[in-house]
């Protein structure tokens, strides 16, 4: 397909693609050629734990011994931004699952980490395990980043619930979530022409300036990523705003957790 997309996108201006994949995306240099010339610029990875373990418990076979942030590492340098999918619940997840998500998530760059507790959804071998052991407590809610399980997990609920707060409170507070972005943009390769910067990018760069770097509570934060990447990775300032927005959108929905 990526052939006759390239083909078809050549002379065409006009919307980047997204999509979803594996970590293995990343043993495949020309595969990651190809999408970034088909005006692929973001991939959806389900990353899920850094605990090997849970790995195993989860089916995961093509995550487990991998170096994986060097392969997050690896297809951001290709010119694809990396979202993560994470999860914590599972039932060989020890009590240091938090700050170890954390320290994941940090080094690797991924700025979109989109962390939920583990749901057992209907259907799946995971519904049938926890209902045969007597462990359900009840249908999904069909949103697994809410804050609340369908399972008595192994873990305290409890602790589980106030770890998993605490875990997202912390991913997303300006400190950390700025931080992210700069070892995000030092990997970076964008496409060319990735840099441009038109009039309605223009607006809300405007826009954003006033909300972020003045009204907001991370303005320090704002302005801070504003100048190293003006002078460290200037083609790379359209991205950094709009990673700063997202950050804004992503803080609102934390507070929803209750943090």
């Amino acid at each position: 397909m990526l052939p006759a997309l390239i083909r078809w996108r050549r002379g065409r201006s006009g919307f980047p693609f997204f999509t979803e994949a594996s970590i293995n995306l990343a043993d495949d240099d020309e595969l990651m050629r190809q999408m970034v010339a088909a005006a692929f610029d973001q991939v959806f990875i389900g990353i899920e734990t850094p605990v090997e373990a849970s790995l195993t418990e989860c089916n995961k076979r093509q995550n487990r011994s991998r170096d994986l942030v060097a392969d997050v590492k690896r297809i951001q340098r290709a010119g694809l931004q990396v979202q993560g999918g994470f999860i914590v619940g599972f039932d060989n997840d020890p009590p240091t699952i938090f700050q170890r998500q954390i320290d994941f998530i940090q080094k690797s760059g991924i700025v979109t980490a989109m962390v939920g507790l583990l749901q057992a959804v209907p259907g799946t071998k995971l519904h049938e395990r926890l209902h045969q052991q007597g462990r359900l407590l009840g249908a999904t809610t069909g949103d697994n980043v809410d804050g609340t399980t369908n399972f008595i997990p192994r873990m305290n609920r409890e602790t589980l619930r106030d770890g998993y707060r605490r875990l997202m409170n912390h991913l997303y507070a300006p400190g950390p979530y700025y931080q992210r972005i700069r070892t995000f943009l030092r990997e970076y390769q964008p496409s060319r022409g990735a840099g441009a910067m038109s009039l309605r990018n223009f607006e809300a760069f405007v826009r954003a300036t006033v909300r972020l770097g003045v009204l907001g509570r991370e303005r320090f934060h704002f302005w801070g990523l504003l100048a190293w990447t003006c002078f460290r990775r200037p083609k790379l300032v359209p991205m950094a705003v709009t990673l700063s927005i997202y950050g804004f959108h992503f803080r609102k929905c934390c507070a929803d957790l209750g943090g």
